[in-house]
């Protein structure tokens, strides 16, 4: 299997997600650059987090006009694998491969802290094989991580199974100490309408070996890993 990890200016998780997938995976890794727009012969394509651009103007904003972003938006329409990290997720809701935005902290500090998120769904690539319900442990580090959609587009969310992650306390349930920034609905993660696509804003390439102090994060490398070794 072959990864592309996508390099933006100011990308800082780029080489943490490629070690992940390439070292403690296995897998064969290539970085792309923002201004590449061939994404042909990967399998799976990764926006890191980071601050692209800066986070000038608005978190993913610029990013989203780097050539590399056509080519992962076509690359997603023809139904490929597309993981964003935290700054990764915030660049597909800005290019529109996912819905929502995101709003600054309910405390508007930056946050860098562990989390529990609740996996909801089992048919994305990066939950293949995690059972509903099934709570993992990885940090977040962003000041804009708070989701927001009018509670229509909420319900219209929900209904058709989008949401894919919550923020939980240990035990998976929902109250509001355990959701940091105040996102609607204590979402965590989304996926497109064909479910190919997925963002979340905790850091699972962070919490993938036991000397950083967890692995829940390894198994949503490793469920994509095999959902497309067994398609």
């Amino acid at each position: 299997m072959k990864v592309g990890v996508v390099v933006f200016p100011g990308s800082n998780c780029d080489h943490d997600t490629y070690h992940v997938v390439k070292h403690v995976c296995g897998q064969e890794v290539l970085f792309l650059w923002h201004k590449d727009s061939d994404v042909s012969g990967l399998d799976a394509v990764i926006l890191p987090g980071g601050f692209a651009y800066g986070d000038y103007l608005r978190t993913g904003a610029i990013a989203r006009f780097s050539p590399v972003m056509q080519a992962v938006g076509e690359f997603a329409k023809k139904g490929g694998p597309v993981l964003g990290i935290c700054n990764g997720f915030q660049i597909l809701q800005e290019a529109g491969l996912l819905p929502g935005a995101m709003l600054r902290n309910r405390a508007t500090k930056f946050l860098s802290q562990p989390v529990h998120v609740r996996v909801e769904r089992d048919d994305t690539p990066v939950t293949a094989g995690i059972a509903p319900g099934t709570v993992l442990t990885m940090p977040i580090a962003h000041g804009e991580g708070n989701f927001y959609l009018p509670d229509e587009d909420l319900d219209r969310l929900e209904g058709e199974g989008r949401v894919v992650f919550r923020y939980t306390s240990k035990d998976g349930a929902l109250d509001e100490a355990s959701n940091p920034n105040g996102s609607a609905r204590a979402v965590a993660g989304v996926c497109n309408e064909a479910r190919n696509v997925v963002g979340l804003m905790p850091h699972p390439e962070r919490a993938s070996e036991g000397e950083l102090g967890g692995v829940d994060g390894r198994r949503l490398f490793e469920a994509m890993i095999h959902a497309l070794q067994h398609a």
